[in-house]
């Protein structure tokens, strides 16, 4: 008895069949328009080209460094106690910043804000934020605005009336949030080494070397003073406190002297005036001197402790002139275009058909029911 094909071997031929005739269809149909692609095709790459002359090229200042944080409690330990003694310790302040913590310190509101009221060299009059004002070309747009014409980043800001303080917070705080979302980058390239890259990029190459050094610059300076501030403070304690008993010590030692002089013949029946005062200032003068040892002691092992803690910072690389430029070269703009609009018609016109074909399958059910 001769068998049957199945039915699904049948539907699978006519399903290839019909996947092919799709196929010459969406080619007949997308040849068909192959002058509006052309078209679009041409109009992109003017496109492209005219952008890449437009786009300004954009300049990255960039410095490395390795950051290796200092351990104020390896080898003092046993002096802990010592210092206790007369009320200081040897603990060290750098608990405030830890690990990664240094480069969001980068991104703050308050370091920015110092760097952008900073000078673009040392011996430059011009403001780091006057020039972002310049190349960008807010100068000119803020003509027609009173307030905003007028506004002058180097003064106090407790001269500022309260409407110019709060629009100068303002600009600022604009300020901050641009660079920080378009122009600076801080970042870890390994996160297993301690080395630490920030990048400034923006389409002035002076403003972003400058931006770049002075924030590098007061956001490490920050950071080791912060780091080293409370064992800073111990040590002037410690210091205070062993001028304060040298002084004493020395009183009581010319106060002894002075007693002796003040009675060379005296009479041997009346030795308690010259024997009680001088004895009383030798104790001083000795309580003393034991006592500044100790300070003294304790004094070189907070400077130990302010030397262990201190953080190093050792620049790999820093910002050169010329900086790395980024362009976008005319042929590379008159490609990009050319195919992102050649592609985006090509979608729209494979929209469109696909848009006609379900409508007009949709027309044909109704039909074929009846």
């Amino acid at each position: 008895m001769a068998t049957e094909p199945t039915p699904h071997i049948e539907d699978d031929e006519l399903s290839v069949k019909e996947l092919i005739l799709n196929i010459q269809e969406w080619i007949r149909y997308l040849w068909s328009k192959w002058k509006i692609l052309l078209i679009a095709g041409i109009v992109g790459s003017i496109a492209g080209l005219g952008y890449s002359l437009w786009k300004k090229p954009l300049y990255t200042a960039t410095t490395t460094f390795v950051l290796e944080g200092g351990d104020s409690k390896s080898g003092l330990s046993q002096y802990a106690g010592m210092a206790a003694m007369v009320g200081i310790s040897l603990g060290g302040g750098g608990g405030l910043f830890q690990g990664d913590n240094i480069l969001e310190l980068y991104k703050s509101r308050s370091m920015l804000e110092q760097t952008l009221l900073s000078k673009t060299a040392p011996h430059a009059d011009e403001l780091l934020i006057e020039r972002y004002i310049a190349y960008n070309g807010l100068d000119e747009a803020w003509a027609g605005d009173p307030v905003l014409a007028t506004l002058d980043f180097r003064k106090d800001p407790s001269e500022l009336s309260p409407k110019n303080l709060r629009t100068r917070d303002s600009i600022i705080t604009r300020f901050v949030t641009s660079i920080n979302n378009n122009l600076l980058n801080v970042s870890k390239p390994d996160k297993n080494l301690s080395i630490i890259q920030v990048e400034v990029t923006s389409p002035d190459e002076t403003f972003s070397k400058a931006l770049n050094e002075n924030l590098v610059r007061r956001v490490n300076d920050f950071y080791i003073r912060t780091k080293t501030k409370k064992s800073t403070d111990n040590i002037a304690i410690l210091e205070a406190k062993v001028d304060s008993v040298r002084t004493v010590m020395t009183g009581a030692i010319y106060s002894a002297a002075r007693v002796s002089d003040a009675t060379p013949n005296l009479n041997p029946t009346r030795q308690s005036q010259r024997v009680v005062p001088a004895q009383e200032a030798q104790f001083t003068a000795e309580a003393n001197q034991a006592m500044l040892s100790q300070l003294v002691q304790n004094l070189e092992m907070a400077r130990m402790a302010q030397m262990q803690e201190q953080p190093l910072i050792q620049l790999v690389d820093r910002p050169v002139y010329p900086l790395p430029v980024e362009r976008l070269g005319k042929a590379k703009g008159i490609v990009i275009g050319g195919f992102l609009f050649g592609f985006l018609t090509l979608l729209t016109l494979v929209g469109i058909k696909w848009y006609r074909d379900v409508m007009a399958e949709d027309e044909k059910a109704p039909i074929a029911a009846a």
